[in-house]
């Protein structure tokens, strides 16, 4: 009997032993497994930012599942993933909903980000007045003979990327809407939008900065090929002469006019995966990605330089 115990021991010690990190149920800020929501406008951020942390943590396992902002608040307060990201910050009911399930969500502001206006590259337009397009919006400019007389497109059509996503969303706080005009439409995702404005020559689509503006991303550059980017006066300018596109010194500096934040969210309870990942991205590796998507950093300083010419 004492044997059969010593022999028992033994072998339960070497299994313990022969164990490795990626098949234990042990789960840190830099090992295990997790599955994280991600708004799926920022699917080509987040896919370079998870592919790098998993490289660094070979014993990491993220699994990022891309769906509109609607479907991922849902997933989050179902707890059908612990950390997501978001252009929209939790309510405060949601807030108080979770802390009474005694889960205390944290929030981290990881980017800031713009939504992009494209058109066809036909279109000789490329350079709206804002005034112009919150006329869109309202209903009242539904020609582009009205954005620019000599404009013979005829009927603007603008595309978001889906009824529920962050586009929508923002432009209908931001503009203080009760419902879009007949003329806008949806595609379901942002690529999509591009497909759409590059068939069509009349159409405005509307996406994240991030699909368009990675100058390393071999995706985005392809589809800067497809389409062209609009410049909008700013805010405080808003029948000026000057027209920013969504680059990085404008974001920063908010010339541009249509900016938000980008938001890492967790309800985990303890210091998991998740956590470990926002702490990555909001770090200066995950800061320096964020650089590189075309976003400006949220947590680390942006020099802007001004180039003149002689």
């Amino acid at each position: 009997m004492k044997n059969l115990m010593f022999l028992l021991i033994v072998i339960g010690f070497f299994l313990s032993c022969n164990q490795t990190p990626n098949n234990t149920s042990r789960e840190t800020p830099t090992e295990g497994k997790v599955k994280i929501g991600v708004d799926e406008s920022f699917r080509l951020l987040m896919e370079t930012e998870v592919f790098t942390f998993s490289v660094l943590y070979k014993y990491s396992k993220i699994t990022p599942l891309y769906k509109n902002e609607y479907d991922v608040i849902n997933d989050f307060m179902n707890d059908s993933v612990r950390t997501i990201v978001t252009a929209t910050k939790l309510t405060k009911n949601q807030t108080d909903y979770l802390i009474g399930k005694s889960f205390v969500p944290r929030t981290t502001v990881i980017a800031i980000d713009a939504v992009a206006f494209i058109v066809n590259v036909n279109n000789p337009d490329s350079l709206i007045q804002i005034d112009k397009i919150k006329q869109v919006f309202a209903g009242n400019i539904t020609n582009w003979k009205d954005i620019n007389i000599k404009n013979k497109l005829g009927k603007v059509e603008v595309v978001f990327d889906n009824t529920k996503s962050a586009n929508t969303r923002y432009f209908m706080e931001r503009l203080n809407l009760k419902k879009f005009p007949d003329n806008c439409y949806s595609a379901n995702t942002n690529d999509s939008v591009i497909d759409y404005v590059e068939k069509n020559k009349n159409a405005i689509g509307i996406i994240s900065v991030n699909w368009i503006s990675a100058n390393s991303d071999s995706i985005s550059n392809n589809f800067l090929k497809r389409i062209r980017v609009v410049g909008l006066t700013a805010e405080l300018d808003p029948e000026g002469t000057s027209y920013y596109r969504p680059y990085p010194a404008y974001i920063a500096d908010k010339s541009y006019p249509f900016i938000r934040e980008v938001y890492m969210i967790t309800r985990e309870s303890f210091e998991g995966l998740g956590s470990g990942l926002i702490s990555f991205v909001a770090g200066e590796k995950g800061q320096r990605i964020v650089l590189k998507s075309g976003l400006v950093p949220s947590t680390m300083p942006v020099r802007l330089v001004e180039m003149k010419s002689k």
